[in-house]
């Protein structure tokens, strides 16, 4: 007889591949942050590239803390044993235990998200625009930046009503979004090394197309978690009839 195999045995599998590589990911635009954190606290020589962060570093110190926070421990969100507790062990003291580690990352992580969208805005709209980005770009910055930020907020309202998959969705949409950072450095560099430098215009495409990126694969894993939960409340004789039907 055929065996099958379901949504929710197949993601056992990827439980820490996933964070592990959104971890990997996000530590392009850390230790990038990290450096221009370096250059602020040292005094390095101020230049063109830099002089906007010297003259207001409040809100790039800012964007730089509360980005690094969301982007790695927002990773360990995708933890399905963190994020939900085994139904063999409901009310037990370790479910209990997954639940509230969850939820103390939320009140980090929220209040994380929404001043790393809220700091990226402003930097947007009020920092002299470098040589390198163009108008088309800023549009771009802005577009998302809402668009994380507006995420986070339906993500709230969607747990205030008890909406727990509305809630991962949009949360996991805002993450796709604030990762973006790294998902760019890959695109610039691929670009770079076949292609050479880029102009605004080629610039502002590949940051945009590498915010669509994250965003498809974000609705991927959320069509996913759909498509189990679907799974798991599916009547059982249902279930079983169509398993016999496809052996």
């Amino acid at each position: 007889m055929t065996s099958t195999t379901t949504p929710s045995a197949r993601s056992r599998g990827i439980n820490w591949g996933v964070p592990a590589a959104l971890i990997i990911l996000s530590l392009i635009p850390v230790i990038a942050g990290a450096a221009r954190l370096t250059q602020l606290a040292g005094g390095a020589t101020v230049t063109p590239e830099n002089a906007r962060f010297f003259a207001s570093p409040i809100p790039v110190v800012t964007h730089i803390v509360t980005v690094t926070v969301y982007s790695l421990l927002g990773a360990f969100q995708f933890v399905p044993a963190l994020r939900r507790g085994n139904p063999r062990q409901r009310g037990s003291q370790r479910q209990r235990r997954t639940w509230s580690w969850h939820q103390a990352a939320g009140r980090v992580l929220v209040p994380a998200g929404l001043l790393a969208a809220l700091s990226g805005l402003w930097m947007s709209m009020f920092y002299t625009l470098p040589e390198t980005d163009g108008q088309s770009l800023l549009v771009l910055r802005l577009i998302f930046g809402f668009g994380m930020l507006g995420s986070i907020m339906l993500g709230l309202l969607a747990i205030r009503r008890r909406d727990f998959a509305a809630h991962g969705a949009w949360m996991t949409r805002a993450y796709a979004i604030a990762v973006g950072a790294g998902t760019q450095a890959l695109v610039l560099l691929s670009w770079m090394l076949i292609a050479g430098p880029t102009d605004q215009t080629v610039r502002a495409v590949l940051m945009g197309a590498a915010w669509v990126i994250n965003l498809v694969v974000a609705e991927y894993f959320i069509q996913r978690r759909r498509s189990a939960r679907k799974f798991r409340e599916e009547p059982r004789a249902t279930r079983r009839r169509r398993e016999l039907k496809s052996a």
